[in-house]
């Protein structure tokens, strides 16, 4: 299955992130966004989090979700805001109750066997309105500069949630489900490729001009089970999204891909390929094809120690794509403890001239 990144029409490609996006290679410095800019390591986050019961509960609350959107465009002037939601609201929206835990994670009732999935609902849309009235509250908010990024979890990292009941290290139990019952997990597969592509449509008909999609656990297959739980799903939901958005814009976070990620973005048809912090920038300026953007990959750990380890890290990446389309970011999520000043700095040596 391959299919060739499609530029998008759906907004006019004047602002930074979505003109990369389309392919052009700015002349001074790439757009700017850090995944979980908007999260634990802002007080002003922290303030409106104590106001919601629980993480779901806050997700769920447009006009905190899209304050929490916000926050990080206000304090930094990032050049793309995400929106503010969690990958697991769609297994919630299937009939599988999703809950958070304090300081252990997400908790969902385990499917143990082909019953167990069978009894999923489809997607309702409409279970999910409030993601999209966030949307929309956000996308009116926004300065004209700025992007707004909707995501979904990809199939396979979803699926190990759904399975597991929990994250695990490794997702032994989704692993071991799918090759023990393979018809069985491919019809969850297939059940949230279609929630996905529907999920990320209605995102964008409410105002996303581009969406991500993460596959967090992605590293942990083998090449065959890569193939056929991560790469041809995220295909599908690219395929897919364009029946409805010809022009959609797509970046995939096949996270600890490692050498499947040239292949990865031949045949996915996403814009861009999104690098965790264990690829080499300049592996991946020669590996990845010229025509899919490259995004990524600071360690979220150089960030936290600042100084020189957080100078060096970023110029070398800056190097390694100065001559291609280059959207800045981290390898994974912004952590908790980041300070501030990091972050700011990490701006300045960014939108600096090299």
């Amino acid at each position: 299955m391959t299919a060739s990144p499609s530029p998008s029409i759906q907004a006019p490609a004047t602002k930074p992130f979505l003109a990369t996006l389309d392919g052009a290679a700015l002349a001074k410095f790439p757009p700017i966004w850090l995944m979980r800019q908007a999260g634990r390591y802002l007080p002003e986050y922290r303030e409106i989090r104590a106001t919601a019961e629980s993480f779901m509960q806050f997700c769920h609350k447009p006009a905190l979700a899209a304050e929490a959107t916000l926050q990080p465009i206000r304090r930094f002037g990032f050049d793309a805001a995400i929106l503010f939601s969690d990958i697991l609201v769609i297994p919630d929206a299937l009939g599988q109750p999703v809950s958070f835990e304090t300081g252990e994670g997400p908790r969902l009732k385990p499917l143990t066997c082909a019953d167990d999935i069978d009894r999923l609902s489809e997607l309702s849309l409409d279970r999910l309105a409030a993601v999209f009235e966030t949307i929309d509250r956000v996308k009116g908010a926004l300065p004209p500069e700025t992007a707004l990024i909707g995501f979904c979890g990809a199939p396979w990292t979803v699926a190990s949630y759904m399975i597991a009941g929990q994250g695990t290290p490794d997702q032994a139990p989704a692993r071991l489900f799918a090759y023990r019952h393979p018809e069985a997990f491919q019809s969850l597969i297939d059940r949230l490729t279609r929630a996905s592509i529907a999920y990320l449509a209605r995102q964008i008909d409410t105002g996303a001009e581009a969406v991500q999609i993460f596959d967090s656990w992605a590293g942990v297959l083998p090449a065959a089970e890569f193939q056929r739980w991560c790469l041809e799903p995220t295909a599908k939901i690219i395929s897919g999204l364009r029946q409805h958005h010809p022009k959609a814009r797509v970046i995939a976070f096949p996270r600890g891909a490692a050498s499947h990620i040239p292949d990865f973005a031949r045949q996915t048809g996403a814009n861009a390929v999104s690098l965790d912090t264990a690829v080499d920038p300049a592996w991946a300026s020669q590996a990845i094809p010229g025509d899919v953007v490259v995004q990524g990959h600071l360690d979220p750990l150089a960030l936290i120690a600042g100084g020189r380890a957080l100078e060096s890290a970023v110029r070398e990446i800056l190097a390694a794509y100065r001559h291609r389309p280059h959207i800045f970011n981290l390898g994974h999520g912004i952590l908790p403890q980041t300070p501030i000043e990091h972050v700011e700095a990490l701006l300045r040596i960014v939108r600096s001239e090299i």
